[in-house]
């Protein structure tokens, strides 16, 4: 009997882009795990953490806790940023409380970014994907600096067949999303913006690949205010086979 594995899918991909989603279970199912999906999943918080409200952070991240203390078996976030919340900053929400400070780290210690996953948790480099076209890698900030991991996508990328893979130029540089920051620093995010596009040009690779929607979003969005044809996409969509034009 396939190994049961639970889906925290984020709120942005959940509301934006729901085939990120599909192709996350796709490649899941792929490897041989049976994928769950907690229908009483919400936001895991981060936004309220990051931009100073706490107090408004942890009955968020409570209820995200009690959600998944009702099921088993790993936790798999194709999120950086939202796996990096939950890891690192639940057991910080409630240092001063014993009681979920524990209840906070054992949830943290079921939870694997979805690349992350597959390479550490499961060993699996080879997910028999196939996309051919060159692409290049982009390092969101939260997986790269907070949870170490950059390996682990590269890694799953040059295994893709047919695939050309190349580095990006300055490729640990923000993108200037940050969520929040982009809306409270709006010229410094639009300078960070164009320095990543320069670069995604300057790698001559069409497609540029992140781990998080969130980067993925903004950088599509810079490309195509100013009239590029490049085009982010997710890592789990390359693994799964998507068809580009």
């Amino acid at each position: 009997m396939p190994e049961t594995v639970q889906l925290f899918v984020t709120c942005i991909i959940d509301t934006l882009y729901p085939e990120i989603g599909k192709a996350v279970v796709q490649v899941l199912r792929r490897v041989g795990k049976k994928v769950e999906f907690p229908p009483d999943q919400t936001c895991c918080g981060q936004p309220a953490f990051n931009a100073g409200l706490r107090n408004q952070a942890r009955p968020i991240a409570i209820h995200t806790i009690q959600t998944f203390e009702k099921t088993h078996g790993d936790i798999v976030i194709p999120s950086g940023s939202c796996a990096s919340m939950i890891r690192h900053h639940y057991p910080e929400l409630f240092e001063n409380d014993p009681v979920w400070e524990e209840r906070a780290q054992a949830f943290a210690g079921r939870v694997y970014e979805f690349s992350e996953y597959l390479v550490d948790r499961l060993g699996i480099e080879d997910v028999g994907a196939r996309f051919p076209h060159k692409i290049t890698y982009h390092s969101s900030c939260h997986l790269l600096r907070e949870l170490g991991v950059d390996r682990q996508p590269r890694t799953l990328l040059t295994q893709v067949r047919e695939a050309e893979f190349v580095e990006l130029p300055y490729t640990a540089d923000c993108c200037g999303f940050g969520g929040v920051f982009s809306v409270e620093h709006p010229e410094i995010s639009a300078a960070m913006l164009e320095r990543k596009i320069n670069c995604i040009e300057e790698s001559g690779a069409p497609y540029v690949v992140t781990c998080d929607a969130g980067c993925m979003t903004n950088i599509n969005g810079g490309l195509l205010r100013h009239g590029k044809t490049q085009r982010a996409l997710h890592i789990a969509e390359i693994l799964a086979g998507i068809e580009v034009p």
